[in-house]
């Protein structure tokens, strides 16, 4: 027997569709400003990091695209009440993560590398949990690639350096998150 379903076929066409569709104009139709500028800041900071442009490009085209094929996964209701479970710890994760790297922010000197690869290393391992049925490998590639470059604790280091260049991206990125979560966005 066949198993067609036009609403699966929909729901590809869409992930494929808006995962070519990662470019920076057509990302500010799903993605918010503040999320915008904080993107835009670990865009600076992996070029910076890295060195090389491409690269850093690719760490956040791979970010967008995982975000939007989530967001079309859970506009299309695909996730078992399991899942959801897992999308609320990743969610808490998320936020706890959010909440720790302000902390460290506004308190110098209490940076602590292990804790924060840690937290991102945790919501990778939630998030890939939540889509281990839904995406392909490459997908879960480009999760791996995303939190693998952002949990390196030598970048970590430089980031959160109070003397470092990376410390004006840090205080855009801090205040970003400060507003997702005031806005309970995150």
């Amino acid at each position: 027997m066949d198993a067609f379903s036009s609403k699966d076929m929909a729901m590809k066409a869409q992930k494929k569709i808006l995962s070519s569709m990662a470019t920076k104009s057509s990302v500010q139709m799903f993605i918010d400003d503040t999320t915008s500028e904080i993107l835009d800041e670990l865009y600076r900071i992996s070029k910076e990091y890295s060195g090389n442009k491409s690269e850093a490009q690719k760490v956040i085209k791979n970010l967008i695209k995982i975000a939007v094929k989530i967001g079309v996964l859970f506009r299309n209701n695909r996730f078992n009440a399991e899942e959801l479970g897992v999308a609320q710890e990743f969610k808490k994760k998320l936020h706890q993560g959010a909440m720790t790297a302000i902390s460290f922010y506004e308190v110098d000197f209490t940076f602590d590398k292990a804790v924060m690869a840690e937290l991102l290393t945790s919501c990778r391992d939630l998030l890939l949990k939540l889509v281990n049925t839904h995406l392909t490998p490459k997908s879960h590639s480009r999760i791996n690639h995303v939190f693998n470059h952002y949990s390196d604790t030598e970048l970590l280091t430089k980031l959160y350096d109070p003397n470092g260049t990376f410390r004006p991206n840090l205080t855009k990125i801090c205040k970003g998150l400060n507003k997702l979560v005031e806005e309970g966005t995150i």
